[in-house]
């Protein structure tokens, strides 16, 4: 049987050093959170292409280059 949220927030928390922070749980729930939003939209199919994020990281990093091969 899965756990549910709330069991799993807890199994989390009782894994971590007796002397985890606020910040450090919060830090952990989070990611936690991101991941498993992540892997829904996995199985969802809503994923990007490893082209598609080549072309996102040009812009990103070398826009001076993206705006050449856009207008010349």
């Amino acid at each position: 049987m899965a756990l549910t949220t709330k069991q799993a927030a807890r199994k989390m928390i009782g894994n971590m050093a007796e002397d985890a922070s606020l910040e450090d749980i919060l830090y952990e729930l989070y990611f936690r959170q991101r991941i498993d939003r992540g892997l829904g939209e996995f199985e969802e199919g809503r994923t990007v292409s490893h082209e598609a994020v080549k072309r996102s990281l040009v812009k990103w990093f070398h826009p001076a280059q993206e705006r050449e091969r856009r207008w010349g």
